[in-house]
């Protein structure tokens, strides 16, 4: 796992490694306000040590919410509860990150298992705006198209929603480029149908883009760093490919901008994805290869191997994992436990097996400090499951999973840990001081 734990110097800031907690709706804010739940999940990602933890996408705009569940970023008021977040995740050594968007014609609509569909003013709704008066499904709100004045606003918007995020502590911010909202509707042109300076050539539909991202390099300060994400296609013909977002990219470092995190698709709803493990890492390698920029892969990222190799062979700089891939662990444990460590499953601590009669190949472990770790909860579990008068009736199963770690040691020198950690806050930091010591 040499590359994944490797730290990374963007700017003046530091990621104590590669692993990133990519951006994800949640619908769960009002009137654009971060809540108790918003802290709790997002600096529990901090704790499993990831080295950024993004915010989900912050509306620069009321009217530029996928939903009105949405988090927002267009108002000083959102600014205290968002500082609390990110002072956390700061402590934690972990970089707070925000992502600024627009959701141009896709917004106005409801949760999606509420069924994601256009909602009115009597629900709370609005009308969506975008490049051209082109819905994006028939399910979704018929927008109405941005004037050229109204498109410097939503530049002057992401300026100000910037400033706002590093008021708020916050040291990496992204543009949201991607997935079918406002930018991306300019940069295809399947969505974008003006014949105005903002659409047409391929300079006109990335203007609104690169005119937003050079003004938000502007005021964003010099020595922290700022990342774009696009859809590197459409999969859908005659749309927007990967040959127009290499160019993007350079012209995006032209702009200052350090990296560009490589998704996909989300502007057409008929297009044929292929999902499958790391479908989308392919774009990240080609952008960074012939437009020479930093890039992020993201999209069916499931395991640390998986990761570490999109790293070592230099398909891209950083992975970005989705929190429902580690499901109730931290990000950073949930890598370091699948290949860098070794965790037994059976849940005993260190104490439980001193006194014990251990049988003769697994004794020497003992003398070597190979302990096991868990949670709490795990253990409580178990020991209630075991019968009182034999406090170590799984010893043998134990012993299976001691002679399993020692294989692995010998074979891979992979640690096993010996710790009492009470929570996964402690294993986490137990994992990752393991790791450190053998970088």
């Amino acid at each position: 796992m040499a590359k994944l734990f490797e730290p990374l110097k963007l700017r003046g800031v530091t990621l104590a490694n590669r692993i990133i907690v990519s951006p994800m709706c949640m619908y769960s804010s009002f009137d654009g306000f971060a809540t108790d739940w918003h802290f709790v999940h997002l600096a529990s990602r901090a704790v499993g040590g990831a080295g950024a933890v993004f915010t989900e996408a912050a509306a620069v705009a009321p009217e530029g919410r996928i939903s009105p569940q949405d988090l927002g970023i267009w108002s000083d008021a959102h600014i205290t509860k968002l500082s609390r977040i990110a002072r956390f995740i700061e402590g934690q050594g972990s970089v707070p990150a925000m992502q600024l968007a627009h959701a141009g014609r896709k917004a106005s609509t409801s949760p999606p298992w509420e069924g994601g569909a256009a909602i009115d003013s009597s629900a709370g709704g609005w009308t969506p705006v975008a490049p051209s008066a082109v819905r994006f499904s028939d399910t979704y709100p018929q927008p109405r198209e941005l004037s050229v004045e109204e498109i410097g606003g939503v530049r002057d918007a992401f300026v100000a929603a910037a400033e706002r995020a590093r008021h708020a502590g916050f040291r990496l911010i992204e543009i949201h480029a991607a997935h079918g909202y406002l930018f991306h509707e300019f940069l295809s042109p399947l969505s974008n149908q003006r014949a105005d300076q903002y659409g047409g050539s391929f300079e006109n539909r990335t203007r609104a883009l690169l005119e937003t991202a050079t003004a938000v390099r502007d005021r964003w300060p010099a020595e922290l760093p700022m990342f774009v994400r696009i859809s590197s296609t459409d999969w859908t013909e005659r749309g927007w490919d990967i040959e127009q977002s290499v160019e993007l990219a350079r012209a995006l470092k032209r702009t200052e901008i350090d990296l560009i995190d490589c998704s996909s698709g989300g502007n057409v709803a008929t297009a044929k994805i292929p999902v499958g493990a790391g479908y989308q890492t392919p774009f990240a390698e080609r952008i960074r290869r012939e437009a020479g920029i930093l890039t992020g892969a993201v999209g069916m990222i499931t395991s640390a191997t998986q990761a570490e190799h999109i790293l070592a062979t230099g398909q891209a700089d950083v992975v970005l994992l989705a929190p429902s891939r580690c499901g109730k662990t931290p990000t950073t444990m949930y890598l370091a436990l699948q290949h860098s460590v070794f965790v037994a499953n059976y849940p005993l601590v260190p104490e439980d097996l001193e006194g014990t009669s251990l049988p003769e190949p697994v004794r020497p472990l003992r003398d070597r400090c190979f302990g096991i770790i868990t949670t709490p909860a795990r253990l409580s579990q178990v020991r209630h499951e075991r019968r009182p008068n034999s406090r170590y009736a799984s010893l043998e199963q134990c012993a299976y999973e001691l002679r399993m770690a020692d294989a692995m040691f010998k074979a891979h020198r992979i640690p096993v840990i010996n710790s009492s950690a009470k929570s996964v806050e402690e294993m986490s930091t137990v994992i990752l001081q393991t790791l450190n010591k053998r970088r």
